[in-house]
């Protein structure tokens, strides 16, 4: 056999007669056959292996970003463009995806695109600047997709027929864990070699996801043609309006939206390119995205909540975080934080699988979204003296609430979607992937935005109500002036340091006031909603008992 003969083998998917209860449910995903229990036990650990793998890939770089910057020499603008790139590749890649498993098969989908990510991976120690970063930071966007699908096909392997909805509930909910933990172990990874370590551990993970699922293949699924010609029309219009929403909600808030002209542009590129590709995606026969189907109520109201939900949930990766930074915390004095916020992420992750009723969802997302609502308002009375200890109940609930929250989300719309048929799944999974991408950039840059602007706003009342003759302002200044005076000999300058020191207090004590008012806005839209959710529930209810009685 040639080496074209054993490349083709390699990549080819083993031959499998499946009983009809065991065929795949649809072209793309693998079969459901029995397995051992050792083997449900391997196919359990390599999905939560892909899983992490997958999740750790852009939470490392977004934990870091401060370190990163440091040791490559860029500025804020230009760091922030690193977690950004990645979601702007990320987030649209699936709708080709799910097609390419369609028609390739499942093992080719996994070693290519496992194999991919590993290249790039280990590119990343070969990065010196600013371009190089950037361009392998969005091609491992791509290459990470799939990671996602990977973990969420092993762990349903692992499950029995009985309990493959706990098993999707598990499986999208482990690359939430992600976040925490590269909170978690980042400072030793840092401390070790500066960022070539974080590159060398995500490499590591890599090469072991890859070898886990080279050793343990998927059972087979059944392949039909499922590219056309307009798909490649249709791709390039779509990604590149969703890659360019994604650069502008990234970095809006940072180089700010009326200061720079890159973001008008951007805006003036995307919403035509996505009008096009939307308008010839609603004529097609096979399209894409389904855009009747997607424009209904359901999904409209599916795709709203789950961007408001998305909002509410940065009060944890922006608000919070964001908080104890000012306060002076950073990643090495936050590790039982952490520890907390992890453990609290599990918990909601199995809290979701043990609890979930096809037929309740919406009381899931309702509950989910509630504790949000209430935790945000308990966290709005923060102060300047506040510190990790305090807000570790209230952190917990939110990281318990955006795990629980996830898995409902998803079976709420796939159900819908697999009542009308395998085409309408692409037109689904496309459309989740985008809103939480979407929303979790826009709860970033709404509540960073909201953020700053209220900071102006409490930095010019604070400085508003200081009167340089009024007492304690005079003795804050000497105490500050008598601070410095074994180093500064002048008075003068004595008494400037003393006035600059008291500025760092105002311009403290004005950003706690805002992430207050933050915390205060996120638990205002938790609450609207909640109870939108509510009101819709009452009106189905009272509909059905209409309906039972006629």
């Amino acid at each position: 056999m040639g080496i074209a003969g054993r490349v083709r083998k390699f990549f080819s998917e083993e031959e499998w007669a499946f009983a009809p209860h065991e065929a795949p449910a649809m072209p793309g995903s693998p079969g459901s056959p029995a397995h051992p229990q050792r083997r449900k036990i391997a196919y359990a650990l390599v999905g939560v292996l892909v899983g992490l793998t997958g999740g750790l890939g852009n939470a490392l770089i977004s934990a870091n970003t401060t370190s990163l910057g440091g040791a490559l020499g860029l500025d804020p603008a230009q760091i922030a463009w690193l977690p950004t790139v990645y979601v702007m590749t990320n987030v649209s890649i699936n709708l080709l995806l799910i097609k390419f498993r369609q028609q390739f098969g499942l093992r080719p989908f996994a070693i290519i695109f496992l194999l991919l990510y590993v290249l790039l991976t280990f590119a990343h120690l070969f990065v010196q600047d600013f371009w190089s970063a950037v361009l392998v930071r969005a091609a491992s966007g791509m290459a990470g997709a799939p990671l996602t699908s990977l973990a969420l096909y092993y762990l349903m392997q692992s499950f029995k027929p009985a309990w493959r909805l706990r098993a999707v509930v598990i499986g999208i909910g482990i690359p939430a864990c992600a976040t925490p933990l590269a909170r978690l172990f980042s400072p030793e990874l840092l401390a070790m070699s500066q960022w070539r370590t974080v590159y060398l551990f995500e490499l590591g993970l890599a090469t072991i996801s890859l070898a886990a699922v080279l050793a343990f293949r998927l059972p087979p699924t059944v392949r039909q043609k499922a590219f056309e010609r307009l798909d490649f029309v249709t791709f390039p219009l779509f990604a590149i309006s969703m890659a360019l929403f994604c650069a502008v909600l990234g970095l809006g808030r940072i180089v700010w939206w009326t200061e720079s002209a890159w973001i008008g542009w951007a805006l003036l590129v995307a919403i035509p390119m996505l009008t096009a590709a939307l308008l010839i995606e609603h004529d097609r026969t096979n399209p894409l995205l389904n855009t009747r189907w997607l424009a209904s109520a359901d999904i409209l109201r599916f795709a709203v909540v789950t961007v408001m939900a998305r909002i509410v949930l940065s009060e944890q990766t922006f608000g919070a975080i964001g908080l104890l930074t000012v306060l002076g915390q950073n990643n090495d004095q936050l590790i039982v934080f952490f520890l907390i916020i992890f453990a609290a992420t599990v918990a909601g992750v199995l809290a979701s699988a043990a609890t979930i009723n096809v037929e309740k969802l919406t009381h899931s997302v309702m509950l989910a979204i509630g504790l949000v609502a209430i935790a945000a308002y308990a966290d709005s009375h923060s102060t300047s003296l506040t510190r990790a200890p305090e807000l570790y109940a209230t952190q917990a609930v939110i990281a318990f609430s955006g795990a629980f929250f996830v898995g409902p989300a998803l079976l709420f719309g796939l159900t819908r979607a697999m009542q009308q048929g395998s085409g309408h799944i692409i037109s689904f999974l496309a459309l989740f992937g985008i809103v939480n991408s979407i929303g979790g950039l826009a709860g970033s840059a709404l509540l960073g935005t909201y953020q700053v602007v209220r900071e102006k706003a409490n930095s010019a009342a604070i400085v508003q109500a200081i009167n340089p003759t009024d007492p304690q302002v005079q003795a804050r200044l000497q105490a500050g002036a008598g601070g410095v005076a074994r180093v500064i000999g002048d008075p003068a300058l004595r008494t400037a340091e003393g006035g600059a020191l008291l500025s760092q207090t105002a311009t403290r004590e004005a950003n706690v006031l805002a992430y207050d008012d933050v915390f205060r806005l996120v638990a205002l839209l938790a609450a609207l909603t909640f109870t939108y959710l509510a009101f819709i529930l009452i009106r189905r209810t009272r509909r059905a008992r209409r309906e039972a009685r006629l």
